[in-house]
């Protein structure tokens, strides 16, 4: 059952008040609480906790921008005409440090750290709280999502920047942190989930869409996964249980489905709790903001801003299921099955017919168009994700045939053939490159896993992507403008 929340908070330093809305996190609404009287009893403690998820859901990020960014810079698809000039930038690599979008994202997941380290922060007074009114481990569960969300936040900022400020929950410096080394804030990641993942609770006792143990053994794994640290994150992949592939591919992309056994981590959307401020919450997560706009922004019967790159399309298969699970072509049906895509519903404003177009988070299996909201979740982490990463690990410091095995869980469920016990280390790992394209097209990934690999300057080759600058995103200019201890020599190269 979906449920409604708004929480109004008081929040110390530069947080300022926020309201937090998340489906499937109940708590009672307590009103007009001041510093004074914050963490008194577990309501306020969730509240705080719960306004930290929020930011996942802005314009910024998952409710817009984060699809755009990650999937045009992957080349992963290719922009129609009328796509708004701002975000062809991200396809073409000449965006720079007065990107509006860019500066929006560093805000909105700054401001998501900065809600989780009101809770973290103030952990001494969240332990005096009375035993009757809130159990130990209710408040570490609590601080473990905390962290969690940190974690996550500071993840998206080091994959995009690099070098951040490290916002530890240390106050004492109000007027803006300093620029800290990659390997510091990727430390405090590792220590936040460790923390995490030992006082969370299990995706079976907690309630849909809170951070659970699995999802910080996920994303801990995928952390020392990036650092190449294989054995300690295949570790980490390993402690998880209770996951599995669902049976259909496409019913991690409905709806009627989410928090099903193979989602492990997913960004909440729920037009039935308010869509009024969609436009209004870029980056403080205030509001009802329930919706994401990538339905419309990318179906092929409203906006069609973008359509699948024949790259992408040609990797696959001619039996592969997925392809029917992530793309439509013409003949496919929808709205239920009783309409039929025609050729021209594949024409961008300009009249150019497109090979294919977005399946994937689309309303259209049950509606005959999109609005200009959707309420299916953003899947952060599945667990196809979890067994091509452990392939990937096992392919080092293990076997190639146990990394095979865990390749052929993924494509057993697609349809296509097992691949050979006896391939060797290069083989195996060309395969998790093919099969991470596939499995995981447009869910923002294959631009990071071009990078870890170094294979980004050879795919993007011929674009304007420049090996030495593109791989990080520019400080923006209004966080060098505001930030005292943040100065233009701190700039990423090339920009």
């Amino acid at each position: 059952m979906k449920k409604y929340i708004v929480v109004l908070m008081v929040l110390t330093g530069v947080i300022g008040i926020h309201s937090c809305s998340e489906k499937d996190l109940e708590l009672s609404n307590p009103n007009q609480l001041s510093p004074e009287t914050y963490f008194a009893n577990e309501a306020q403690v969730q509240a705080a906790v719960n306004a930290s998820y929020a930011n996942l859901q802005t314009v910024a990020l998952y409710g817009r921008l984060m699809w755009y960014m990650l999937d045009n810079m992957s080349h992963e698809q290719t922009p129609n005409g009328q796509q708004e000039a701002d975000k062809v930038t991200f396809y073409d690599f000449t965006y720079d440090s007065s990107n509006a979008q860019i500066a929006d994202f560093w805000d909105s997941c700054f401001r998501g750290i900065n809600k989780a380290n009101f809770v973290i922060g103030n952990q001494e007074k969240i332990n005096e709280i009375p035993e009757n009114l809130l159990s130990a481990s209710r408040k570490r569960k609590f601080i473990g999502e905390a962290r969690f969300l940190r974690a996550n936040y500071y993840f998206m900022l080091v994959n995009r920047f690099g070098n951040v400020p490290l916002l530890n929950g240390d106050n004492t410096q109000p007027e803006g942190k300093p620029i800290s080394p990659k390997a510091a804030v990727v430390a405090q990641i590792i220590d936040d989930l460790t923390y995490a993942k030992a006082n969370l609770l299990s995706k079976s006792e907690e309630e849909n869409g809170r951070a659970t143990k699995g999802a910080a053994q996920a994303l801990l794994g995928k952390v020392l996964l990036y650092e190449k640290q294989y054995g300690p994150a295949l570790s980490a992949f390993r402690e998880m249980s209770g996951y599995a592939l669902e049976a259909d591919y496409y019913d991690n992309f409905k709806e009627e489905t989410e928090h099903g056994i193979e989602s492990v981590f997913e960004v909440e959307y729920d037009l039935a709790l308010g869509t009024g401020a969609k436009w209004d919450s870029n980056v403080i997560g205030a509001g009802q903001n329930h919706a994401t706009f990538r339905g419309q922004d990318y179906g092929n019967l409203d906006w069609f801003n973008v359509y699948p790159s024949d790259d992408l399309l040609a990797e696959f298969e001619a039996d592969d299921s997925r392809f029917a699970g992530s793309f439509y072509v013409v003949g496919d049906t929808y709205l239920d099955g009783t309409k039929t895509m025609e050729e021209g519903n594949f024409a961008e404003n300009g009249g150019n017919i497109r090979p294919a177009a977005w399946k994937k988070y689309q309303n259209y299996y049950k509606q005959q168009s999109e609005n200009q909201e959707s309420g299916i979740n953003a899947k952060v982490i599945r667990y196809s994700d979890i067994l091509l990463m452990m392939a990937e690990c096992a392919n080092e410091v293990e076997s190639q045939a146990v990394a095979v095995g865990f390749i052929n869980r993924v494509r057993a469920r697609a349809g296509v053939s097992a691949l050979a016990t006896s391939l060797n280390k290069q083989q195996v790992f060309d395969a998790i490159v093919h099969e991470r394209k596939v499995e995981l097209a447009g869910e923002q990934v294959r631009f990071d896993d071009l990078l870890r690999w170094g294979r980004a300057s050879a795919f993007l080759a011929g674009t304007n992507f420049q090996s030495g600058k593109h791989e990080l995103w520019p400080i923006p200019d209004r966080e060098i403008a505001s930030n005292p201890n943040v100065s233009s020599e701190d700039q990423n190269p090339g920009y």
